[in-house]
């Protein structure tokens, strides 16, 4: 049955240029669109990026431009990458775009006739990196931010607040609910930070020119959460020339999952609940936390002179490489530690080693036996064991995917794969086929290889899709027809479409510690 779904990235901070984490978080996203896709869904994939706030003002100062031009240069880098990684977004959100600041007053005002606004005094240690107040101990004269590793500075001023304590009760159910925040151990810091009771928030700040201004309040702009949050919101307008905001004016809401990380669960599983159920809107149904990346067992920082830039990585080893190993060796939603040889170990056996050349050696056979053509006998098509073999690492595949389990889906299909190296080796077709009156049995075995190819093929397009059609057009196979439903039965080989001459779907990689 197909169903909408909408899936988003987090909008990223524009403060610099794209790193190694946003490049997993959205090849993460991608995934899942696709695969959902693939199932028959329809769709709505959003990215994009905040371009608000003091940190931001500040960084466009320090190299003598101004805000919007520094946020067109960094938004660009943005885009530059998804597009070399393939991303298959459909809307790319700006919150320096005239329908988003249209579509934040319009919330505002919401929020308003709901009464959830005041004004009030804050006063405390502010980290601008963070945007937001910190809990510092009385006697710390001089606090430094946990995250940045720089000082705080001194607030004492007048802010909008959103009322969120009046929502204590409805977001205590909400994170409750099964499924609504996952990882489980994100989960359990949630529900943790609820228990001592929700706070009300500043939602405006004041002397600060780069922002949305509040309507009413002139002196004041919106704060960077409140201002970036609604990024959902303005990605999901049916008519982005027309940002009115009701329901009808919004496809695919509630928003499927947000997939963020771990530092900005609060945020999304909390705050942003509250402030929808306060403008008479849905909350998401499900937000994902994953955790870090390391590298080599160490935090990457310009510091340590150990930041793993993605555009070098793709220079390195190519976007297939990248976009398996992150999905493929990675606990998502756990941290992680990117290690050089061992991503290179792993790209080289899986891709290349295991499936690469079983593609390319069963096709050389197929053509020099069977006069350039795929093998087939009908009738014994449904009695290969590599069948019963690929059905049950199909189910496995498809259930840890809906439970955004990349790892498990990766490891079912090496396993059919893996299953249908063994196959060739044990019945050694090169062996049997000098005997004539074995011709329809090797033509059964190699046909069955090559469908196992085909499976492999499919299952690969969320992770890789472009390897994924590499080995789809060595067997003549249309990539962009392939579908979950009608594309994962047993024997659909079409022996009429032949074969294309065999080549290597995937390089190998050299390893150098030194080259990235």
């Amino acid at each position: 049955m197909n169903m909408k779904y909408t899936i988003t990235t987090p909008l990223y901070y524009v403060n610099d240029k794209p790193h190694l984490g946003s490049s997993y978080t959205t090849i993460a996203c991608d995934a899942i669109a696709r695969f959902q896709r693939l199932s028959g869904n329809t769709v709505l994939f959003l990215t994009g990026v905040d371009e608000h706030g003091q940190k931001i003002e500040r960084t466009a100062e320090s190299k003598n431009l101004q805000p919007q031009l520094h946020c067109d240069e960094i938004t660009e880098k943005y885009k530059y990458l998804w597009d070399k990684l393939n991303i298959s977004y459909d809307r790319f959100v700006r919150t320096t775009s005239e329908d988003h600041t249209s579509l934040v007053h319009q919330f505002y005002s919401k929020v308003l006739k709901s009464d959830d606004v005041y004004m009030g005094r804050q006063s405390g240690w502010y980290c601008v990196g963070c945007e937001e107040y910190k809990d510092v101990d009385e006697d710390d004269k001089s606090p430094i931010c946990s995250i940045h590793k720089k000082e705080l500075e001194w607030r004492d001023e007048e802010n909008l607040f959103f009322k969120l304590s009046k929502y204590q009760d409805q977001i205590e159910k909400l994170i409750q609910i099964d499924g609504f925040i996952s990882p489980k151990s994100r989960k359990n810091e949630i529900i943790n930070f609820v228990s001592k009771g929700l706070r009300d928030f500043s939602i405006s700040r004041v002397n600060l020119k780069w922002g949305i201004n509040v309507p009413g309040n002139n002196d004041h702009t919106f704060y960077v959460w409140f201002d970036a949050l609604l990024g959902y919101i303005s990605g999901s307008l049916r008519d982005q020339n027309s940002p009115e905001l009701t329901e009808e004016s919004l496809c695919n809401w509630p928003a499927n999952i947000h997939v963020i990380g771990k530092d900005i669960l609060r945020f999304h599983a909390v705050y942003w609940p509250a402030m929808l159920l306060s403008a008479g809107m849905k909350p998401p149904v499900s937000v994902f936390g994953h955790g870090f990346l390391t590298r080599e067992g160490q935090k990457m920082g310009k510091s340590l002179g150990n930041v793993l830039d993605p555009i070098e990585l793709l220079e390195y080893g190519g976007i297939d490489a990248m976009r398996w190993y992150l999905l493929r060796d990675i606990e998502f939603g756990e941290d992680g530690d990117f290690q050089m040889r061992r991503f290179v170990d792993i790209v080289n056996s899986d891709l290349s080693n295991t499936i690469g050349n079983l593609l390319n050696r069963t096709i050389t056979m197929s053509k020099k036996w069977f006069n350039d053509k795929i093998p087939i006998d009908n009738s014994l098509v449904s009695e290969s064991p590599l069948k019963v073999q690929s059905e049950i690492k199909i189910n496995e595949y498809m259930q840890s995917f809906k439970d955004n389990n990349f790892k498990n889906s990766a490891n079912a299909i090496i396993e059919i794969a893996n299953s249908a190296n063994l196959y060739l080796n044990d019945r050694a077709p090169w062996k049997l086929i000098k005997d004539i009156t074995n011709k329809d049995i090797v033509a059964l075995d190699i046909y069955s290889v090559l469908e196992s190819c085909r499976i492999i093929g499919i299952l690969l397009n969320p992770f890789v899709p472009n390897l994924s059609t590499r080995i789809l057009n060595q067997l003549n196979i249309d990539s962009s027809a392939i579908n979950f439903q009608k594309s994962l039965h047993w024997g659909l080989l079409d022996p009429d479409n032949g074969l294309q001459d065999p080549c290597p779907v995937m390089d190998k990689i050299e390893f150098n510690e030194n080259s990235v």
